[in-house]
């Protein structure tokens, strides 16, 4: 079965609009857990909106959790993830302006400083080191080329899509992806705006392994708490 990464981004958002405690951070990621995530993920973004890095020491110290931290590639932000070493980085791309990440990361043309940084998080003893990007062949060799040890296919044109010949082509498009990936040999993870409608096929895919799900979960939370809201997203995620 499709292991399911849990974002809990949006419980920080929702605690830092009050700049406050609440609600607790590691008390949503042991519910997450409680329901049936296969790990936490968070991203530490640059201008701190909801992930502190605190919270992701904190993570990495009090669960006994795999830890997908997602990260750009910000000079502190890098400080972090080799200080606390999460079981696996995702590096993705980030603009300040952007309400969620907007696309894949180009390794194409940054390959030269994306090596330096997967040498460095490799160096500190991340297990897995990821790179967020579109189902694009050529994103896929330069990963592979740069040393990571997977990919995250970016699965935003096809969440997004509003007519069934848009959803089967970016399907298509991310099945592809995911096979030329595993042929390449690298390990291969999906996400990006799936929810409980459109996760399912995107789930069938074999060689994707793992689907980071956040938005749709802490929504779902919201009317039925968030171990149920996991159970739900954990039980479309069967074969």
């Amino acid at each position: 079965m499709t292991k399911l990464g849990v974002n809990i981004d949006h419980v920080a958002t929702v605690r830092q609009a009050r700049r406050g405690t609440q609600p607790d951070l590691l008390t949503g990621a042991r519910l997450a857990l409680q329901g049936g995530a296969d790990g936490i993920t968070i991203h530490l973004r640059e201008d701190r909106r909801h992930i502190q890095d605190a919270d992701v020491r904190a993570i990495r110290t009090e669960l006994d959790a795999h830890l997908n931290l997602e990260m750009a590639l910000a000079p502190d932000v890098m400080d972090v993830a080799v200080s606390v070493v999460p079981d696996q980085a995702t590096l993705v791309p980030e603009r300040r302006e952007e309400l969620t990440t907007e696309g894949g990361l180009d390794v194409v043309a940054h390959a030269s400083g994306l090596a330096e940084v997967t040498r460095k998080l490799i160096d500190a003893g991340v297990g897995c080191v990821s790179m967020f990007i579109e189902p694009r062949p050529e994103q896929i060799d330069a990963s592979v080329r740069i040393g990571a040890h997977a990919i995250e296919i970016h699965t935003g044109a096809y969440a997004n899509a509003t007519d069934s010949a848009t959803v089967a082509a970016s399907l298509a498009e991310i099945r592809r992806a995911a096979d030329y990936g595993a042929a390449a040999g690298v390990r291969v993870f999906a996400g990006h705006g799936l929810d409980y409608d459109n996760v399912g096929p995107v789930a069938a895919v074999e060689p994707i392994e793992e689907l980071n799900i956040g938005h749709a979960i802490v929504s779902r939370a919201i009317e039925v708490g968030l171990v149920q809201a996991v159970a739900q997203m954990k039980a479309l995620l069967k074969p």
